[in-house]
């Protein structure tokens, strides 16, 4: 449990984890492919290709920027939670408080695999901090890290709409970006598995069939 660096110094975390930036690039596929599905091949013309261009990146632009704030949201939500739980336990009345409160922060399974004496190791460095800061803050790496989820939510676009752009053949230009976005779900899953450590070309196949799920549903429903 890393006090110190979750309240004061994020400087040598990564700015985002890899679970965050692949999250982040499955949603933004998984819009533009809604977008792109919801296309139909005989009614289409160059000037309804353009709008859904436009449809698509103003989805993911107007979803990335919702995403970025939110992950400042939950970034400083977080710090005050661990801000008031430090604070808690330097306030408690005596050692065996403190470690109950230090108890109760824990997952069921994290407080099941440490010891007692692990739990008042970390009450001592917790009383050993010599000063914590008012309140939470926002860093440098904050504004960055929310700057990369927009990035990424809104560049996931262009892959899957870039086929309507050069190709004059809208069925063809549909199956193209169809083809695209699922090989790239593919390697997105795989790279969550690998990050997981478990299962990792099932969980490349388990995202292609969701995004192939994604596109028949869209179809059913009339797209």
């Amino acid at each position: 449990m890393r006090v110190a660096n979750a309240i004061d110094d994020d400087s040598h975390e990564p700015i985002l984890i890899p679970v965050d930036r692949i999250s982040e690039l499955l949603f933004g596929l998984f819009m533009a492919l809604s977008f792109v599905g919801a296309m139909s091949v005989a009614q289409s013309g160059r000037e309804e290709i353009r709008s859904m261009f436009f449809a698509a990146l103003g989805c993911n632009l107007a979803w990335g920027l919702v995403d970025a704030v939110m992950y400042l949201v939950r970034t400083i939500t977080e710090r005050g939670r661990t801000l008031t739980l430090v604070r808690s336990v330097q306030n408690a009345l005596d050692r065996k408080t403190g470690d109950d409160i230090l108890k109760r922060s824990l997952s069921r399974v994290a407080a099941g695999l440490v010891s007692t004496m692990e739990i008042e190791a970390i009450r001592g460095r917790i009383m050993a901090l010599a000063s914590l800061p008012e309140r939470p803050q926002l860093r440098g790496n904050d504004l960055l890290a929310a700057l990369a989820i927009f990035l990424i939510v809104v560049a996931s676009t262009f892959p899957v709409v870039l086929p309507f752009v050069i190709f004059d053949d809208v069925g063809l230009a549909k199956s193209v970006s169809r083809d695209v976005a699922l090989v790239m779900l593919f390697f997105d899953g795989l790279a969550l598995g690998r990050y997981a450590g478990y299962g990792s070309w099932k969980v490349g196949f388990l995202m292609t069939g969701i995004g192939f799920a994604l596109v028949m549903a869209i179809r059913a429903l009339g797209g």
